[in-house]
């Protein structure tokens, strides 16, 4: 992580900063989200803009790809879907009041994160809200999704957790579990001092782990809302968290919202930080297992894939 390297391809047609990136599931395809208030889709064969996807009003905030329809969210206030052989916009999403900071795309639904201090999920074809979520004291920065059957199949749970959990974070200090059948909030994670900037979830072990700029890491079990354990080692807020498995590039001050079901392997758990450190951690106990130092500044992306993490820094 400390060596250089040389880039293999430059996409460079943007006219302002990149917040987010998104590859498809196949490799084929790199969606990016910008500052100008486009998202472009390019060849990563030979990094060619294939698609300019115009329409949102404001810079767009984060950006998800599929194989077949790529989805970007904006400070517009919209959330839209896009074909990506044409670049047609196929759906527009109305119904938040201020900046829509993250979506996540699982079971046919899109789920949604804003500055309006609420959560949202929609039928991804008819573009329809189906649920609110709303408790949340200020702006909801991140989220995401366990599925039905990642979650214990107990009698008494089987009603609660029948359409999923969603988990979302905010810089009101907490992070809260909603089940989405219902709308409700089914736990309110508290104990962090400070936002909570990013989580990312151990579903088949029901685990949600958050990172705040109080500078630690927390573990919760997002059925019972028992704070587990606390990780305490960075000192600067912590910006991104990443666990082996996962998936998503970021640009940005939050972090990716992960929806794979797969579990932790060798239950490690790395996190980037404003002391421009990552930190590698046993899931299960907190113990820290290694340090890398190596930028001048925040770490703000971390990505993990096959043995290699992968880390960027803020430029700012």
């Amino acid at each position: 992580m400390g060596g250089g390297g040389s880039a293999l391809r430059v996409c460079a047609d943007h006219r302002g900063g990149i917040n987010w990136l998104s590859l498809s599931p196949d490799g084929q395809r790199l969606l990016t989200g910008s500052e100008d208030g486009t998202a472009r889709l390019w060849s990563t064969a030979d990094g060619q803009c294939c698609a300019l996807l115009q329409g949102h009003e404001s810079y767009v905030t984060f950006c998800h790809l599929e194989d077949e329809a790529a989805f970007t969210c904006s400070a517009d206030h919209t959330i839209r879907r896009w074909d990506v052989l044409t670049g047609q916009c196929l759906q527009v999403y109305r119904g938040h009041t201020s900046i829509v900071n993250r979506i996540l795309v699982a079971n046919n639904q899109l789920f949604s994160s804003s500055y309006d201090r609420t959560a949202r999920v929609w039928s991804v074809d008819e573009g329809q809200m189906c649920r609110e979520f709303r408790g949340h004291r200020n702006c909801v920065l991140t989220l995401a999704y366990s599925a039905p059957w990642d979650l214990p199949g107990a009698p008494c749970m089987e009603e609660a957790v029948a359409g999923g959990l969603l988990v979302t974070g905010s810089t009101d200090g907490t992070a809260k579990v909603w089940q989405v059948a219902s709308g409700c909030c089914h736990q309110t994670l508290r104990g962090h001092t400070g936002a909570v900037l990013c989580l990312v979830l151990d579903t088949p072990g029901h685990t949600a782990f958050t990172g705040s700029t109080d500078a630690t890491i927390r573990a919760w079990d997002i059925l019972s809302g028992e704070q587990l354990r606390v990780f305490r080692e960075h000192q600067g807020s912590v910006i991104c968290l990443e666990r082996e498995g996962s998936g998503g590039f970021r640009a940005g001050p939050a972090a990716d919202p992960p929806c794979s079901s797969s579990q932790l392997v060798n239950r490690l758990v790395y996190s980037g930080s404003a002391d421009r450190t990552v930190k590698c951690w046993l899931a299960d106990t907190g113990e820290r297992v290694r340090t890398f130092t190596a930028h001048r500044r925040s770490v703000s992306t971390l990505k993990y894939h096959a043995g290699t993490s992968a880390l960027q820094r803020r430029s700012k």
